[in-house]
Formats: structure tokens, C-alpha cells, sequence
């Protein structure tokens, strides 16, 4: 099964969970600027939130895809504000009529003294748990 893990992180908190899953599934993270060069099974995709919406790589990255590309994607993420990045991702993917797992994850992170700390420990010992299950 070939897998594929794309990401962007800009205060390291996404980086943190790719790495998890890259430790898990055996793959390589990437940043969500490296386009798929092949096929995958499974596309590992996340993100985080700034004003309330997702970065634009990973809006670029998604425009990228096809439904061939990739087929099943696991989002992923965190978020200060809002509850999660994962719902505008599954729309934007969605639309491109490109499945999307039921299995999702996301954590608090923090921005400031907004949820400092966050992702913690917990935090990322639930992810690890939680990709568990969607391998």
C-alpha cells in the first residue's frame, strides 16, 4: 500500500503530528508545497488555521489533486480558534470529488497564550492512537 503524508505547519505544531505519522506509516513527510509524483493509497493531509482559514499551500496543494491521485485522504490538524481545520479541507477535497476519510484528528494548538502549550503530550499520544487506527 503506498502511502503519502503532506503537510504545512507554520508555528510546528503540524510538523509535529506529520512526523508522528511518518514514524508510524514508515513514509516521509513533506511539506504541502512537494505535489504527489505518483499515486498513493493513502494521503495523510494536514494543517492548521490562521484567521480562520486554512493556509494557502494547502488550498494550492488540494487544487493539485486528482481523484486518481489519491484514494482515500486522512486529514488532519490544529487549530487556536476555530474547532478544526479538518472541515474546510474535507469540502475543498470533497468538491474535487476526491474521497475523504471518515477518521479525522484534530488537537488544540496554541497561538500566543491561546491554548499555550498545545499540542502537549496528550495531545500527541491521542494522535499516535488515533493514526493507529487508520493503517
Amino acid at each position: 500500500m503506498k502511502t503519502a503524508i503532506r503537510y504545512y505547519s507554520k508555528f510546528g505544531h503540524t510538523e509535529k503530528m506529520a512526523k508522528i505519522v511518518g514514524e508510524l506509516t514508515n513514509t516521509r513527510p513533506e511539506l504541502a508545497s512537494v505535489r504527489l509524483s505518483e499515486p498513493v493509497d493513502t494521503l495523510y493531509l494536514g494543517g492548521g488555521v490562521l484567521l480562520g482559514k486554512v493556509d494557502s499551500s494547502i488550498v494550492e496543494f488540494i487544487k493539485s489533486l486528482t481523484p486518481d491521485m489519491a484514494k482515500c485522504v486522512v486529514c488532519f490538524g490544529s487549530s487556536a480558534i476555530i474547532k478544526s481545520p479538518v472541515p474546510q479541507m474535507r469540502e475543498m477535497l470533497q468538491a474535487r470529488g476526491i474521497t475523504v476519510s471518515d477518521k479525522e484528528f484534530s488537537c488544540k494548538g496554541s497561538m500566543g497564550p491561546i491554548h499555550m502549550g498545545h499540542p502537549n503530550q496528550k495531545d500527541l499520544d491521542d494522535f499516535r492512537k488515533f493514526i493507529l487506527t487508520t493503517i
